[in-house]
């Protein structure tokens, strides 16, 4: 007998689906898709690279985002002519079958879900996250490049483009800072609920007396600022230093002084760039990302003023949002929204979807409760 009642899962499976497609906008998308191949089979198109793959990126991704909606709708089908075989013959195996991909067709239809509620103002922007490590050490900085590869691989699972921009490295093991940029539509919606503060606890390897250690890695995630942002940055506010690059123990990476770090004087924020293999690509990096820093603060700054003249301040997010746990015993756990998993390997290998997804619920929620 089956435990799931399929003639009531079923409906729900398409109806969620149908309010998916609504708040997806099915025709815009196809719109945007037909303007995408358009732009995609212009003959000077490679003449800009970087607005090429900006294109190519952009189509491929409508194009799985509308795959996706038709083959899902399909399997829908199927599985519904599925059930109805199973019953007819009354073969348990096919049920069981059938079970098995209501179970997938409900985890990306939820995955779906999820993205339709990135609506956001920036959301749809690829990331600059950056890294900086906490109270804790050489534990603190080996933590910092532990979330470095935990990012890393989660971008790599869903074929996002990750372009490390700044790296600052410890002295004796793991990373001061690392700036990188996650390309992809709705990288920042998505990561942005990422940013805070991450708690590490775990028998130190780099303490000989084996004691437990507990450190602190810190995530900021703004988005990319584009071309038609209106934020100006006078050359009077800024002030720019150059240097050499540098890697793994002081190894030279550059003969020349290609490096930027970029000063906002007003406001005192800092942005080092050393990636790119000139200085006037390095100091074009570093303004963008300067850029972008000084949209969010103003935001964020607009935000709070609203908040306080509505008389209705607020606790904002903790800085301690996540606590990763090696020992005495094994667990990630989400401490804004709860959600938790017992295989902290797995999430330092880049499964951390579950936590995004949650995240993201929670903030959805969290503004319905402020309006």
């Amino acid at each position: 007998m089956a435990s799931i009642d399929f003639s009531t899962e079923i409906p729900q499976l398409r109806s969620t689906l149908s309010s998916i497609e609504q708040v997806m906008d099915i025709e815009a998308l196809d719109r945007k898709i037909a303007d995408l191949e358009q732009q995609a089979s212009a003959p000077d198109l490679w003449d800009d690279v970087e607005n090429a793959q900006k294109v190519s990126a952009a189509l491929s991704h409508a194009q799985a985002d509308r795959r996706r909606i038709t083959e899902l709708s399909q399997r829908i089908e199927d599985l519904e002519v599925m059930v109805e075989l199973a019953a007819e013959e009354d073969d348990a195996d096919t049920l069981a079958e059938a079970e098995r991909d209501f179970a997938g067709i409900r985890k990306t239809i939820d995955e779906l879900e999820v993205r339709t509620l990135l609506s956001g103002e920036y959301d749809e922007r690829s990331a600059v996250v950056t890294i900086r490590a906490g109270a804790g050490g050489v534990d603190a900085a080996d933590f910092a490049e532990m979330l470095l590869r935990m990012y890393t691989r989660w971008a790599e699972r869903h074929q996002y483009t990750v372009k490390v921009m700044d790296t600052s490295y410890a002295e004796e093991a793991g990373l001061k800072s690392v700036t990188f940029e996650v390309t992809a539509p709705f990288a920042y919606g998505t990561l942005s609920v990422e940013g805070g503060t991450h708690r590490l606890v775990r028998i130190s390897p780099f303490d000989n007396q084996g004691r437990r250690q507990t450190s602190f890695a810190a995530v900021e995630v703004i988005p990319l600022i584009e071309s038609t942002d209106s934020i100006e940055v006078p050359e009077s506010e800024l002030k720019v230093d150059v240097f050499r690059s540098s890697g793994p123990g002081g190894q030279s990476v550059n003969t020349t002084d290609s490096a930027v770090r970029m000063t906002h004087i007003p406001t005192g924020i800092v942005v080092s760039m050393q990636d790119e293999k000139s200085q006037i690509q390095n100091r074009a990096a570093a303004l963008r990302v300067m850029q972008s820093r000084l949209l969010l603060l103003k935001k964020a700054e607009e935000a709070a003023e609203r908040k306080e003249l509505a008389g209705d301040v607020k606790a904002s997010w903790g800085d301690q949002m996540r606590s990763y746990v090696l020992n005495p015993y094994q667990m990630v756990k989400d401490l804004r929204t709860e959600y938790q998993e017992g295989n902290p390997s797995s999430v330092f290998d880049g499964e951390i979807d579950e936590f995004i997804d949650a995240g993201i619920r929670w903030r959805a929620g969290q503004a319905r409760a402020e309006d």
